[in-house]
């Protein structure tokens, strides 16, 4: 199990970074924020990255991708995070081609697959139904007809799925849950926009007799949970990389600070109390680190253990994320709570990230019982 990148990962997060930071900034983010972008990216930016190859980044050579792996997701993910560029990259390469590579026929597969590759299709995980995350809890039901299935119910704080042009949708088929590959224009379907602190778009989502025919399932019928549970840890471990970006952020955005900033007449960093509060930091950013980095080489390279690995990185990069966060905001002082510091946006995407895909609760309740605690 490999903690530091390889010669190639590496050159793939030094281009990302390059790029993030050459075509992304603060004040693009703000203007998207002030003009109430319904899109929560910027459309070239996510075209763009599909032209580089980063699309198929997951995919392997013969299906059109770069086979990179999950390290190399994290090798893009991470200076995502860092810059705060949005992009449907979460829920349509990682979330979407999971849910295709692991749960899609070959049909549709071959179908899906390349458009996915060239950026023309964008997908949403359409499974949440309350406030908190929860997989278990489904009451959108997905009764069989002559045609297919009709569903019906609703989803709340679906990722992308303002946008997104194909939605995988959770629905309870009597013995259990079996996953939809649902088109999201179909008849039926409505889309309720919803307002994010971090201006990254999300919607509420109303089936309502909803026509899909058979071959729409993924997986098989019945057992979706252990599908989207496997699809859902891909996720999760994804998001921890673009949460370790922005946690590194906010690090050396503070350390700097504390370098400069003049009080009393001698640096703010060299009183001994923010020089504890620094170095617990530190020390928590390297576990925090530690944990996203071994979880990306453990999808790659032993899966049976992804549901502890998962669950342990999204736990302690939540953890982390929150500390780092508030201590950036508190080492500011009085600037620290303004719109006009960079810190409060990079705060308000951590806060989302902590909580999408399971807060830090959600997963030490999980990997207890993996332990057997």
């Amino acid at each position: 199990m490999g903690l530091l990148f390889n010669e190639e990962q590496r050159l793939l997060q030094e281009t990302a970074q390059d790029y993030f930071q050459n075509h992304f900034s603060t004040k693009t983010l703000r203007e998207m924020r002030e003009g109430r972008d319904a899109l929560g990216y910027v459309p070239k930016l996510w075209q763009q990255m599909a032209e580089m190859g980063w699309t198929g980044i997951l995919a392997s050579e013969d299906q059109g991708g770069l086979g990179f792996g999950f390290q190399g997701v994290g090798a893009v993910l991470e200076p995502a995070g860092k810059t705060l560029a949005g992009s449907p990259f979460l829920a349509t390469v990682v979330l979407g081609g999971s849910a295709l590579q692991l749960g899609g026929n070959e049909a549709q597969r071959n179908h899906w697959l390349p458009k996915l590759i060239a950026g023309e299709v964008r997908f949403a995980l359409a499974i949440d139904e309350g406030p908190r995350h929860d997989p278990k809890v489904c009451q959108t039901t997905a009764t069989k007809n002559e045609k297919g299935y009709i569903l019906n119910g609703s989803k709340q704080f679906v990722m992308d799925g303002g946008c997104a042009d194909q939605l995988i949708v959770s629905a309870d088929t009597g013995k259990g849950q079996t996953l939809f590959l649902v088109d999201a224009q179909a008849q039926g379907i409505s889309r309720h926009p919803l307002t994010m602190i971090d201006t990254r778009n999300a919607a509420r989502i109303v089936l309502d007799n909803v026509q899909v025919d058979a071959d729409a399932v993924l997986g098989s019928q019945d057992e979706g949970l252990e599908l989207l549970d496997q699809i859902l840890d891909r996720g999760r471990i994804a998001l921890c990389a673009e949460m370790l970006g922005i946690a590194q952020w906010l690090f050396d955005t503070t350390i700097d600070y504390l370098k400069q900033r003049v009080q009393f007449d001698v640096l703010i960093g060299s009183f001994q109390a923010l020089q504890h509060r620094a170095a617990k930091m530190f020390v928590q950013m390297q576990l925090a680190r530690s944990s996203v980095l071994a979880a990306l080489s453990i999808v790659d390279e032993n899966p049976a253990f992804l549901p502890f690995y998962a669950s342990a990185a999204k736990a302690k990069m939540g953890e982390v994320l929150e500390l780092v966060s508030s201590e950036a905001v508190q080492m500011h002082g009085g600037i620290g709570v303004t719109d006009e510091l960079d810190v409060g946006l990079y705060l308000k995407r951590g806060r989302v990230c902590v909580a999408a895909l399971g807060d830090v609760t959600f997963h030490r309740d999980r990997v207890a019982g993996i332990l057997g605690i």
